[in-house]
């Protein structure tokens, strides 16, 4: 094209033609949409923001070195703390983990990468979803009639950390499985064609080639899981119980930070039990932490994604 045409062409179009007006009905409609999806989110985020407020400014002023490391006291005592409690959450959430996370993982692998198209594979599925959806109170129930009472079908070991950590195993392991198997789901085919392209295996791919290139996001799924077994109470209350004195023992009645905060919560008022609230708000902000801080182990193991 010549630049005498060129001139032409110029001369027809005038300046900004192309440029869409502000005013536009396309320009006004995606402005509307955007300040919609912003004051959605900040909505969506308001509960959660009120919530942390309320708790930090709650317990805050109870927080204390003396809250890790003191017992809980009596009524009409000061001081004390939650120590027994976070040692027996601890305690049961990786009592937990060591059952839930190896039978998860190793379901999710078989139903990922060798199960294919077996009917067993959407039985576990299909298993897997309706757990996910049982209420924690219906799972602290089960646990109470296979682990704690005595009878023909059931163990009979008592109120113990073990009967709680078999209960919180019970709601983790839906979680591991589901975010065990989309993480292997992500790991690129052309690594299993590269493995298996060099002699590898079937068995050698998956655990030697696949499993390590997912871990970081599996890792995450299992912080998840630890997060949503440290806020339980409903099934703890069933199964451990609870006990003024430090745990020594896995087979004994075990405290926890959710069932101490829910037992102080729920005191009757009076200047005798104002210690007792106090320590539910610090042992409720202790608990947030405990999940906030799982939950930045799990961002920071997904930032780390090798595939």
């Amino acid at each position: 094209m010549n630049s005498e045409s060129e001139n032409i062409i110029s001369s027809k179009i005038p300046m900004g033609a192309l440029i869409r007006s502000a005013s536009a009905p396309r320009n006004l409609f995606g402005n509307l949409m955007t300040v919609l999806t912003v004051s959605s989110a900040a909505i969506a985020l308001l509960p959660l923001v009120a919530v942390l407020t309320y708790v930090i400014l709650k317990g805050a002023s109870r927080l204390d070195w003396g809250v890790f490391t003191q017992l809980p006291p009596a009524p009409g005592i000061a001081g004390g703390g939650l120590g027994n409690a976070i040692i027996g959450t601890l305690v049961m959430v990786a009592i937990a983990g060591l059952i839930s996370v190896p039978f998860g993982i190793m379901a999710a692998i078989f139903v990922s990468e060798f199960g294919g198209k077996k009917p067993i594979v959407f039985w576990i599925r299909f298993a897997t979803n309706v757990l996910s959806g049982v209420p924690s109170i219906v799972v602290g129930v089960f646990a109470y009639g296979i682990i704690v009472v005595k009878g023909n079908l059931s163990f009979g070991l008592g109120f113990s950390a073990v009967a709680g950590g078999v209960a919180l195993s019970v709601l983790m392991l839906p979680i591991i499985v589901r975010t065990t198997e989309e993480s292997l789901k992500l790991v690129p085919q052309e690594i299993r064609q590269a493995a298996v392209g060099v002699g590898a295996t079937k068995f050698q791919t998956v655990f030697l080639v696949v499993l390590p290139a997912a871990l970081p996001a599996i890792v995450t799924g299992a912080m998840l899981a630890v997060a949503r077994a440290a806020g339980e109470t409903a099934p703890l209350i069933f199964t451990a119980l609870s006990s003024q004195y430090w745990t020594t023992n896995i087979l004994e009645k075990t405290a926890s930070l959710s069932v101490l905060v829910y037992d102080f919560a729920r005191v009757p008022g009076g200047p005798q039990f104002i210690n007792q609230q106090q320590l539910a708000w610090a042992g409720a902000l202790v608990l947030v932490g405990l999940v906030l801080t799982t939950s930045i182990v799990s961002r920071l193991a997904t930032g780390k994604r090798t595939y």
